[in-house]
């Protein structure tokens, strides 16, 4: 596992989507501020008045930041976050779309058609990973949510898409040249382990290898070896997508990084 550098995101992005979406989407990255905070210590002086500063001992220094963690939104999401829309310009209205940390949950509130709203964790690459999430559809029954493992801006990513209405698919999302994006179907499905209409379902996705894996609600629902694409690395992220029935609201618990 290595540390990604900052990314660089289209200032126009065409997309080609192969969901069930109509139209051309468009994909705008939405930059956040990043802020940058340097600690500093004053070094102790041999002869002072004041008692000497102790030397920190092994337990006193934090351990290094493995990029596994659990995010349970209890404060604003920070600028290692990165938002990603997609959009049919032709229908969709993105000024009617929210998606904010709120008493302690992500919340996903959409009043518009056609939108797919990514957040990318960019600030680590992984190459074995496991991505969970806990999602409570308080909305409409026509939406879908998605977790992302191997995301390179320049090569592509897999993408989990479970729609509440009781079906599933695992795409590759394949950036071509020019930017433009096609999305494959590697694998689909049903699963009666779908929790349709309100209620809470707990996804987990994982890349391990060649082995792609979705869990739902504890019930391992699909797992093979994928090698016509073979990403090996890239970031993690979660996502959820509107259609033609409004509105839609998902309030996320927790999202879970961890080892598969």
């Amino acid at each position: 596992m290595k540390t990604l550098r900052p990314l660089l995101f289209f200032v126009s992005l065409l997309l080609i989507v192969g969901l069930a979406c109509g139209g051309t989407p468009t994909a705008q990255p939405i930059e956040q501020p990043v802020q940058l905070v340097e600690p500093t210590a004053d070094a102790p002086q041999a002869i002072t008045e004041e008692p000497p500063t102790a030397v920190p001992t092994p337990t006193d220094v934090p351990e290094p930041d493995s990029g596994y963690f659990t995010e349970e939104f209890d404060n604003e999401l920070t600028s290692d976050w990165t938002p990603y829309l997609i959009f049919d310009e032709t229908v969709s209205d993105t000024d009617k779309v929210i998606v904010k940390a709120k008493d302690s949950k992500l919340v996903w509130d959409f009043d518009s058609e056609y939108v797919y709203y990514y957040l990318f964790y960019d600030k680590f690459s992984y190459e074995n990973v496991k991505v969970e999430v806990s999602a409570d559809n308080r909305g409409k029954n026509n939406n879908t949510v998605s977790l992302v493992c191997r995301y390179d801006a320049e090569v592509g990513w897999y993408e989990f898409n479970i729609a509440n209405n009781g079906l599933y698919n695992i795409l590759y999302a394949e950036v071509l040249k020019g930017g433009k994006i096609a999305f494959n179907r590697v694998a689909n499905g049903g699963s009666n382990a779908i929790k349709m209409g309100k209620g809470i379902n707990e996804y987990s996705a994982s890349c391990q290898g060649e082995e792609l894996t979705l869990v739902i609600n504890g019930e391992e629902v699909i797992s093979f070896k994928e090698r016509k694409f073979g990403l090996r690395e890239g970031q993690v992220g979660v996502s959820v997508s509107s259609y033609d029935v409004l509105p839609i609201l998902i309030e996320m618990d927790w999202i879970k990084i961890s080892e598969p």
